[in-house]
């Protein structure tokens, strides 16, 4: 009898920490300790019975989330206030997820909530990916729902667009090439910094979807080939929805972001 009841407790133990056990396959349980997480079955088992919130940007959001999210971006102003309304309103377990197993905005949201003393906050730390391609008919892509897993971009696809840091400068300092070029970095990541190809860049903020559809549109009839960054080369990949959308034929980022270019111009001097 105890040896049944002390197997009960360590499945619901890995349940709730989606197997701590292989903390490998999630370094970021490693980086935030006091972080509880919450593992796939057990949001799918709670689905009805948890607030979901959504702490990547909004246009992530808009592109794919799991259904019945709420968009509350971790970089904003006004995250813990936010939550602390749905707190309020509401004593259910709030879950916080992001991209996947790598993207720690999950973790930092908890642990925000955590700072001011928000109960019962829990990480979905396995991600968005995972998610959706475990559970189409609760995740919404591009505004359908349920939706086909196979038109989620898988990373052979987004991989095959993208280009060396090195490879990104060459290609915009080239006086010959009429192409695009967008900085599409927040307001905030763009103002600890400045732009990395001054006078033929635009900024194209991932938080202004209007302004960079109409970039993309003209780019597209113009038959103009478009360069696109972010900060760390994580960000573009939701642009690829929008690029795909409108069938741009030529479109590349630039690996690991301005952060990676910075590095190799140094390194290169």
């Amino acid at each position: 009898m105890r040896k049944v009841l002390n197997l009960s407790i360590i499945c619901l133990l890995m349940l709730i920490t989606g197997n701590s056990f292989a903390k490998d396959n999630f370094p970021g349980r490693d980086k935030f300790p006091k972080v509880t997480t919450y593992s796939k079955a057990l949001l799918l088992q709670n689905f009805d019975n948890v607030i979901i919130v959504d702490t990547r940007s909004a246009y992530e959001h808009s592109t794919l989330r799991i259904n019945g999210a709420i968009n509350i971006p971790v970089s904003s102003k006004t995250f813990v206030k936010e939550v602390k309304h749905l707190r309020k309103a509401s004593l259910k377990p709030i879950v916080f997820y992001c991209n996947g197993r790598t993207c720690f905005k999950s973790y930092k949201a908890s642990k925000a909530a955590q700072r001011a003393k928000i109960k019962n906050t829990y990480a979905y730390d396995a991600g968005m990916f995972e998610w959706a391609k475990s559970n189409p008919n609760k995740s919404t892509l591009l505004g359908k729902t349920p939706l086909n897993p196979s038109d989620i971009i898988d990373n052979k696809k987004y991989k095959k667009h993208i280009i060396s840091a090195k490879e990104f400068g060459k290609r915009a300092f080239d006086v010959n090439d009429n192409s695009l070029i967008l900085d599409i970095r927040d307001s905030y990541q763009k103002a600890a910094s400045i732009g990395l190809f001054m006078g033929k860049e635009r900024w194209a903020s991932i938080d202004n979807p209007t302004k960079l559809t109409n970039y993309i549109r003209d780019a597209k009839a113009k038959n103009q080939p478009i360069y696109i960054y972010d900060e760390v080369g994580k960000q573009v990949r939701w642009i690829q929805y929008a690029l795909e959308q409108h069938k741009v034929p030529n479109y590349y980022f630039m690996e690991k972001g301005a952060r990676g270019y910075l590095k190799t111009m140094i390194y290169n001097r």
